[in-house]
Formats: C-alpha cells, structure tokens, sequence
C-alpha cells in the first residue's frame, strides 16, 4: 500500500496572511465619520449666526429704548454734553413737567378714547363678520372675503384726501367719533383676515350640539365660539391696539383739532417747536410715557399672544 507523496494540507496547516495585511485588506470607514462632522460643524455655525443675529436684532431695538429712557432722566445740559453717559442727578420731575407743562397728560386721555373706542367696536364687528364668512356658505362669501384681504394691500397714504372728505362731508373731522370709525375701518380688514381663519380651526360638534337643543345662532356665537376663540381673540386685539397707539397719518389727516391731539400728533408738534433752549429732556419724558402702555402690555401679555398664534397654525 503507497502513501501519497504529496502532503496532506488540513485547514490548520493554510497559510495565514500577516497582520500588516489584514489590515491592509480591510477598507477604514472613514467617509461617513467625515460627513457627519461636517454637517455638525456647518449646523454649530448655522446656529451661531442665528443666533448672533438674534442678539444683533435685540440690541437694535433695545439700545434705542434705554438711550431714551436714561435721557428722560437728564436735563438739557446733561443731554447735549454728555448723551452717552448716565445723568448725574436722575431728575424725576421731568416726567411730572410732560405730563403737565407740554399736555402731555391731555394727549393721552386723547389716545385712550380713541383707541379703545376704536378696538371695542374693530372686535365686535369683526369677529361677527369672521364667524359668518367661516361657518356659512352663501352667494359671494368668497368675494367679500378677499375684498377684506385686498383691503389690507391697499397703501392708507392713498386713501387720506377721499377719506379726508368723506368725513368732512359727515361732519366728523376733528371728532372722537370720525376717528373711532376711521381707525375701526382701518383695523377691520386684518381682524376679519386672522379670525376668519382662527374660526375655522374651531370644532363645530359643540356648536352642533347647541343648534339641537334650540340655541339660536346668537347665543352660540356670544356663549359658545366667542370663548372659544379667546386666544385669537386676545392676539388680533393687541396687534389692533399697538397699531392704533402709533397711528401717526390718520390722525394728522383727519384731527385737526388740537384740544383732540393724541399722542403722535403731540409728540410730533412739541418736536417741531423744540430748540437749543426748549425742554427737551421734557420731550424724551413724554416719549417714554407714550412707549410705556405698548411696552408694558406686551410684557404681560406675550404667553397669550404666542399662544394664540401656534393655536391658529397647528390647526
């Protein structure tokens, strides 16, 4: 019996390649490693512009307000030798001196007749006319809907010499009514636009519910989709307030009447009559009287207002 002059090869006797070359054949992942870094650095950057953006922004709008706050403080001396430096003696009475001296007092009653007056009657109106167009459908619901959106594409400068005598005709120029209903014409257009939208969002099984049970459609409007529609409600409404405080061309256009001056028209006229030797640390007094009610109600109120807007857009 021969034995096989070849030798037997087991599979522990197969040559095993080195280490080097092991590692030589296996590919490093390394393309994905390098991506990912690079998209976590080009979002790292993205997100430090943002936010220096964001603190560009802020600063923009805040350094103006605190340069008049602390200028509000200073007398005239003070204002023109040193407008960058805090007041050696915060004078207070500069304040009192606005509101008494440069009537300052007078445009703000003024202002708060007008506006409120205006923003009751603007809410009223204009959540009737937004429940109708979101929850009936009837011949030219459409057309007068989008007359409100256009209405609020068309420029108010070119609405002031046919708007002037409109009311002059109606025997309203230099009135609290003529400006109520101006400014009321003015914020219906946006008013019925937002809650137009935010009505549809409203579910109607309730209001359903109500209908069954004999409600009528007015109790169902004031009882059940007006507090439903509290939030919106309270956004358009302080949108419509901070537009109506700085109104500036229609009370210019329209009033006429200085014992009626609100308070851009009077800030405006005691800026035009202001010299080196007039009270401008008075002037800056009653600038921060008019920007405090603005400021300060939407301090309060910004929870409620961002709410009210993400309610409108999740739904």
């Amino acid at each position: 019996m021969k034995t096989s002059s070849h030798p037997t090869h087991t599979a522990t006797s197969l040559p095993r390649p080195a280490a080097h070359q092991v590692h030589d054949r296996v590919p490093v992942p390394t393309t994905r490693p390098t991506r990912r870094r690079i998209r976590s650095v080009g979002a790292h950057a993205a997100t430090g512009a943002t936010h220096a953006l964001l603190v560009f922004w802020a600063l923009l709008a805040t350094v103006p307000l605190l340069w008049a706050l602390i200028s509000a403080f200073k007398d005239n001396r003070e204002l023109f030798g040193n407008p960058w430096q805090l007041p050696g003696t915060w004078h207070a009475d500069n304040f009192a001196r606005a509101w008494s001296r440069a009537s300052i007092g007078d445009y703000f009653v003024n202002t708060l007749i007008v506006v409120f007056g205006s923003l009751v009657l603007t809410m009223i109106l204009g959540s009737m006319v937004a429940y109708v167009l979101a929850r009936f459908t009837f011949p030219g619901c459409r057309l007068i809907y989008y007359a409100f959106v256009a209405g609020m594409a068309f420029p108010v400068v070119l609405a002031l010499v046919p708007l002037f005598f409109v009311v002059k005709n109606l025997g309203l120029l230099g009135s609290y009514h003529g400006m109520i209903l101006v400014y009321t014409a003015y914020a219906l257009p946006f008013t019925v636009f937002f809650l137009t939208s935010f009505f549809r969002t409203l579910p109607t099984a309730v209001a359903e519910a109500a209908l069954i049970d004999g409600a009528s459609q007015e109790a169902i409007f004031f009882r059940i989709m007006l507090p439903m529609a509290k939030p919106g409600l309270l956004s358009v409404g302080i949108f419509n307030f901070l537009g109506m405080w700085n109104q500036y061309l229609l009370p210019v256009a329209l009033n006429s009447d200085r014992d009626k001056y609100v308070l851009s028209q009077g800030l405006a006229n005691l800026a035009s009559q202001q010299g080196y030797e007039a009270d401008w640390s008075a002037l800056f007094a009653g600038l921060v009287i008019a920007a405090v009610p603005v400021i300060g109600l939407y301090l309060v109120l910004q929870r409620r207002i961002q709410a009210g807007l993400t309610v409108g857009m999740l739904k």
